[in-house]
């Protein structure tokens, strides 16, 4: 699937580190900046980019990551077509993609610490989760890669079911 991320330097490493987990994982990644830190630069730079390419259809899904995740998608549901949210469990991303016809999941780069990432990872994925593109991120998930906050957002992410049309 075709995804674009995008962040500002509040997500800036996040979204990096994500974005090498999804290309490992198979997926085509779309990086609508900022492709250098700035700790001067600002979410609407990097939202409104990727919002209005996912709303043309130029990727299939966005994520953005912003110190909150709360301005990215404030400037994100902007954009005419795109259903951005901020989703720091998994229930939220999951029922924003299945009720709510997400396209845009919004992460905090600043607020998911060590503790947080304990809770949200210690769950068990649901069989049905386990299933098509999904089925191999478990491996992905145990390696040493992925022992970073990251870890989070591509659980959380996985939820998205990225062979959803």
């Amino acid at each position: 699937m075709k995804i674009g991320v995008a962040a500002d330097h509040g997500g800036f490493e996040m979204k990096r580190q994500l974005a090498k987990l999804l290309a490992t994982a198979g997926h085509e990644v779309v990086d609508f900046g900022n492709k250098l830190y700035d700790a001067d630069d600002d979410y609407p730079d990097f939202a409104i980019p990727l919002a209005r390419a996912v709303a043309i259809g130029e990727v299939k899904r966005g994520i953005l990551v912003c110190g909150s995740g709360v301005g990215a998608s404030v400037a994100a549901n902007k954009v005419n077509g795109v259903r951005a949210a901020l989703c720091e469990d998994h229930f939220s991303a999951r029922q924003g993609v299945e009720d709510d016809d997400m396209n845009i999941v919004c992460f905090g780069g600043r607020t998911m610490g060590v503790a947080g990432i304990a809770r949200r990872t210690s769950s068990t994925p649901s069989s049905a989760m386990q299933s098509g593109t999904a089925a191999g991120w478990p491996r992905l998930l145990n390696s040493k890669i992925a022992r970073c906050p990251v870890r989070t957002i591509v659980r959380s992410f996985r939820l998205l079911d990225l062979n959803k049309t």
